[in-house]
């Protein structure tokens, strides 16, 4: 399979990825202009920018442009390792670092009056919409037909259906702690970009005492962000719906205060 396959077959499982394309090379180097790698989310690779220390680098780079979404552009010389040069053959390279970022799933779980509104407004803003509830009839295409996908389990079963990624962003607008508490402690194990809990602060406060009783450690718990949503005096579920979203856009866009 060609690497250009590999890439289209990355975006179409929603799955992150880094073109790595030599731009630039002068002198005696082991790949030349327009050699590509590509580097997988698990370090594994397709294609080579020219192996050895150069190429491990390059995958390091690679990885952390996947966390941060950034591009580089990475400038190597081929002469002297001991002053830190990856190689001996004389020569010049750039390579061209380009992360392939999926796009961001929100996974609404609990799909009452506000989960409805919250899928409907987030396939709007472009993300691919989940939805899950355990109550079968609110978790269909016909009640919400903007998500891609439906899982009508239990939440404490929902970790064992899909996979949660840092592109992933997990609304609760569920009926109950009693729905919260047997969830959370799996997804807060995940590296989730946001976890946000609908209701009120006293809700949130009941079902932290819970999730503390279970032994779950503060620094997870304060993961969750709740009540969930900017401040805009929102009532219907249209408005809570906006005021959830526009905090999910902040943390997206990197500011979270």
């Amino acid at each position: 399979m060609s690497i250009w396959k590999k890439i289209a077959d990355l975006e179409n499982k929603n799955e992150a990825g880094v073109l790595c394309t030599i731009i630039h090379s002068q002198g005696s180097t082991p790949r030349h202009a327009g050699s590509k790698m590509l580097v997988f989310a698990d370090g594994s690779i397709s294609g080579s920018v020219g192996g050895g220390e150069l190429e491990a680098r390059t995958i390091k780079a690679a990885l952390e442009s996947i966390q941060d979404g950034r591009s580089r552009r990475l400038e190597y010389n081929m002469v002297d390792p001991v002053k830190g040069d990856p190689g001996v053959c004389g020569g010049t390279m750039e390579v061209y670092v380009e992360p392939i970022i999926p796009k961001p799933t929100l996974i609404v779980v609990g799909a009452g009056h506000v989960g409805r509104e919250v899928a409907h407004l987030a396939n709007k803003l472009d993300f691919r919409v989940v939805v899950s509830d355990d109550r079968e009839e609110f978790c269909d295409p016909e009640t919400i037909p903007e998500a891609e996908e439906f899982f009508p389990v239990p939440f404490e079963k929902l970790t064992e259906q899909i996979d949660i990624t840092p592109w992933t962003y997990l609304v609760l607008t569920t009926r109950s702690v009693d729905v919260d508490v047997p969830g959370l402690p799996m997804v807060l194990e995940s590296p989730a970009a946001y976890i946000g809990v609908i209701g009120s602060r006293r809700r949130w406060e009941t079902t932290r005492t819970k999730l503390e009783d279970l032994g779950i450690a503060a620094e997870k718990i304060d993961r969750v962000q709740s009540p969930m949503g900017i401040e805009i005096h929102a009532e219907t579920p249209e408005e809570i719906a906006v005021s959830i979203m526009a905090e999910i856009i902040r943390v997206r866009r990197g500011k979270d205060n």
